[in-house]
């Protein structure tokens, strides 16, 4: 089965253009509490969407799923509405998947779930060494339908260089057998092109596969639509980079030797880290 292709936009034109040329899902990214906080200085994306943004991407997608990650949970204030208003809103605007970021306890993720209701489908973002710690505790709690490990974050609370060496050091799988064990479909961190990114994709892509991965999000540098604004050249970086993707994912399942792969990458990794 392929793995579910996930991108981060707010551009209607642009989720149209991503969805008819395979991508499965369109994510919105609310968080911003907190975010600039810690991610201060890097290149990292911090959006800051908004339930307008929701509306008007559920008006135009038609085959792909709509996600939105929300703020962590929290209390209202002068400048933000409380967590139960923020999710019933985004849920009204047509919200089919809830992302839950930077959480640290069980607790949270119980309030999560039980805010949701059923309503739309949850999926906890494991991204911080607490929310790792008591992995045992949220697997859990009834009404989580998917799992997601957010290498960016997590690799920054571990205090390293590079979030792919979770990968390398084993973090990433040791989370996986747990979840594996409760059958929850899981994710993990974001993909470039193939030939793209620090770690190139196709050794990234072949780790999820190994590791039964489900679904990865596009990163910025597959199609980073600040800097090409262009409908018609982002339609060609989509369609051909997606091709390519399907068309790769054919010869893994194929031909692919794991074990050579899993070694090219922690080789790669530390090249990386070390250089």
């Amino acid at each position: 089965m392929a793995i579910k292709l996930m991108y981060i936009t707010n551009d209607p034109q642009v989720a149209r253009i991503a969805e008819d040329a395979g991508v499965d899902r369109i994510f919105v990214d609310m968080e911003y509490i907190g975010k600039v906080l810690r991610q201060g200085g890097m290149d990292t994306v911090q959006s800051h969407h908004t339930v307008e943004d929701v509306e008007g991407l559920s008006k135009v997608l038609t085959t792909s799923e709509l996600l939105v990650r929300v703020n962590p949970i929290h209390e209202a204030t002068a400048d933000y509405p409380s967590s139960k208003e923020e999710i019933d809103a985004v849920i009204a605007a047509g919200a089919k998947i809830l992302m839950l970021p930077y959480f640290k306890t069980a607790k949270e993720v119980k309030t999560f779930v039980e805010l949701v209701g059923g309503r739309a489908k949850t999926m906890p973002l494991i991204e911080t060494p607490e929310a790792a710690a008591c992995i045992d505790e949220i697997l859990q709690i009834d009404g989580i339908d998917e799992l997601f490990i957010g290498l960016n974050d997590l690799s920054l609370g571990y205090g390293m260089k590079f979030m792919f060496q979770l990968l390398a050091d084993g973090t990433v799988e040791r989370l996986i057998k747990k979840i594996k064990q409760k059958n929850i479909p899981y994710g993990f961190g974001g993909l470039a092109s193939l030939d793209g990114g620090m770690l190139p994709g196709r050794m990234v892509l072949t780790e999820h596969y190994r590791l039964g991965s489900g679904c990865v999000i596009l990163s910025r540098s597959f199609c980073n639509t600040t800097k090409i604004t262009d409908l018609g050249e982002i339609e060609t970086i989509f369609k051909t980079g997606i091709r390519e993707i399907r068309a790769f994912e054919k010869t893994i399942v194929e031909t692919t030797d794991f074990d050579e792969n899993r070694k090219n990458v922690c080789a790669a990794i530390k090249r990386i880290v070390q250089g």
